[in-house]
């Protein structure tokens, strides 16, 4: 999981871009409503284009949006069967926002402050930025919000969260520095389908990096987001394909010729 540069959303304008007629969000929805077309580099356009069918993502952050940027470029690809269709961040000076936009891709805000402790209302706006941007499938990067049972039973295996450690060790934050006190001699990174318990969910990807005499946090959190970058592309390819079956609480992935 994972500061004011922008106008918070619920006073802003939303700037509905041409061509586009967005379907009506409920009230309650406070988010930046604004739509795009497909641009160069958002995968939708080359996908429209060739007759093709991706399943439309929504990337969740709240920062920078690193994972979600790996994730672009690797929808940029022909081949690929998840096209980006939008960027959602729940805080509005998001850097992230500002990287999706430059690729092309349709971003929105529901600030999780307008709502205050009411996380239901958070969610419901949420969901219905999601549904008026027809999205097939979620990925949070980042994204510092814990999400309800109910909404992650609504977008049950349809989820997939990355987490900077090899679950099931070192759930939560901070992992780098607790691999390191605790002496662990591999680290790495997991993507998973996202269910209520917190970094629980069956394990799609792993990949491990050792740990070397002399690293710090610093040392060791670059080592392992470069294994984030290369996982999360693949594992959203994966489930985009539909070769991901949970079977006993497991995911088994389903092999094709070649893989």
């Amino acid at each position: 999981m994972a500061i004011d540069r922008r106008t918070p959303v619920a006073k802003r304008r939303a700037r509905p871009r041409r061509g586009i007629a967005l379907p009506a969000i409920p009230p309650y929805d406070r988010a930046d409503r604004e739509d795009t077309l497909p641009r160069r580099g958002s995968g939708l356009a080359h996908a429209e284009a060739k007759g093709m069918t991706r399943k439309r993502v929504a990337i969740l952050i709240s920062g920078r949006g690193s994972n979600m940027a790996a994730l672009i470029e690797a929808a940029k690809e022909a081949d690929y069967p998840a096209a980006i269709a939008l960027v959602v961040s729940n805080r509005p000076e998001a850097a992230g926002l500002a990287r999706a936009e430059t690729a092309g891709i349709a971003t929105a805000v529901v600030d999780h402050t307008i709502y205050g402790k009411d996380r239901e209302a958070f969610e419901r706006a949420l969901q219905a930025v999601l549904e008026a941007h027809r999205i097939d499938l979620v990925c949070l990067a980042g994204f510092m919000r814990l999400l309800s049972p109910s909404m992650v039973e609504r977008w049950h295996e349809r989820m997939l969260n990355i987490h900077p450690a090899l679950l099931p060790a070192f759930k939560g934050l901070d992992t780098h520095r607790r691999a390191l006190a605790a002496g662990a001699k591999t680290h790495g990174a997991t993507v998973h389908l996202v269910v209520a318990d917190m970094d629980s969910g069956p394990i799609v990807l792993q990949e491990a990096v050792p740990v070397h005499q002399g690293d710090t946090v610093e040392t060791l959190s670059a080592r392992v987001l470069e294994i984030e970058h290369r996982i999360y592309p693949r594992a959203l390819q994966l489930l985009a394909e539909g070769r991901v079956r949970v079977v006993d609480g497991r995911c088994l992935i389903d092999r094709q010729a070649g893989t």
